[in-house]
């Protein structure tokens, strides 16, 4: 079985259903944007929040990505650290109940946490206070981390230390993984342009966008000449349009893959389980427009849902349907 190991920001999400978008200009936050804040800043949209229903969960890009691939039959393992408090102790319990091998670093700093505030549309805004995630170091890399894996798997929000994501990207690079970024919220990527493309020209085989990231990420407004200008950085990329489906590139060939028709409620971990849909397929060697519709499959039924996480039920169905693959 082909194994992943999945690096990113070790945190826990905090998610909040919003009436409307006033509290985001109270607090600052663009609307569908990803906002590194403090730990004052952190405490103070918690207090302000404080009379919302709040629902907790193991969080952080390539964490959500790595667990999603878990529960769906990959072979698979992740790198963070977090905080020897509470919730710390939930992220790796969470993670380890998830069938995901951790190799997590404890720090005496506070485990981070992501509150993402969910709007009636279904668009969702992170403020992040990274707390122990950012205390990852490059020393911390060794290729003894990637044993017995196949393929990296690396969120665009760890570019805040630049030396520690260029170190993880290249150790995997020669250790002969398949190396995949997906790119970050599209102002983390405006701040980080030259660096991300940096990397994308030297360590990287896959990258994963939405929309607003490409655009950011290629200084274009159409979607197609993004799509190209991406695909010339790696063998493939991928396009997440959000409801209107995704683009898959790689070499001449091109694939559109519609949206499935879903009442959607919160987006948050669209992009990340559309990414596990879409490794998992990759994994058993599929085609890429099976890949793309295994990843919309996931994506679509995430959004039926407050939070990164799916019921018994739902996953019941989706394993039920990612065993018909087998026949494609």
């Amino acid at each position: 079985m082909t194994k992943i190991i999945g690096m990113g920001n070790a945190l826990v999400d905090i998610m909040m259903q919003i009436d409307n978008d006033l509290l985001l200009s109270e607090l600052s936050l663009p609307k569908g944007s990803m906002q590194l804040v403090g730990s004052i800043t952190s405490q103070n949209i918690l207090e302000k929040t404080k009379n919302l229903s709040q629902t907790l969960a193991c969080g952080g890009s390539a964490a959500n990505t790595i667990r999603v691939l878990a529960r769906i039959g990959a072979e698979t393992s992740f790198f963070g650290k977090v905080g020897k408090d509470e919730y710390g102790d939930f992220y790796i319990s969470d993670m380890i109940n998830s069938g995901v091998e951790t190799h997590i670093i404890q720090s005496e700093t506070p485990t981070g946490k992501a509150i993402a505030l969910v709007s009636p549309d279904a668009n969702r805004t992170f403020a992040t206070h990274l707390g122990a995630a950012c205390e990852l170091l490059p020393e911390d890399i060794t290729p003894n981390i990637y044993s017995g894996a196949s393929i990296f798997y690396i969120e665009g929000y760890l570019v805040q230390n630049h030396e520690l994501i260029e170190k993880s990207l290249k150790t995997a690079y020669d250790c002969d993984l398949i190396t995949v970024l997906d790119l970050a919220s599209f102002n983390v990527v405006e701040e980080n342009l030259d660096f991300l493309q940096k990397l994308a020209t030297n360590y990287v085989d896959i990258i994963f966008a939405n929309e607003e990231e490409s655009f950011a990420f290629t200084g274009e407004k159409d979607t197609k000449k993004a799509l190209e200008i991406i695909s010339s950085y790696c063998d493939i990329a991928i396009l997440k349009l959000g409801g209107k489906g995704s683009l898959v590139k790689s070499g001449n060939f091109i694939h559109f893959e519609p949206a499935i028709k879903i009442n959607a409620i919160d987006s948050t971990g669209a992009g990340d389980f559309y990414a596990a849909g879409f490794l998992f397929a990759y994994t058993k060697k599929y085609t890429l427009d099976i890949c793309a519709n295994l990843g919309t499959l996931l994506a679509g039924h995430v959004m039926e849902f407050i939070g990164p996480r799916l019921d018994e039920q739902t996953w019941f169905d989706i394993n039920k349907k990612i065993k018909k693959y087998e026949y494609l």
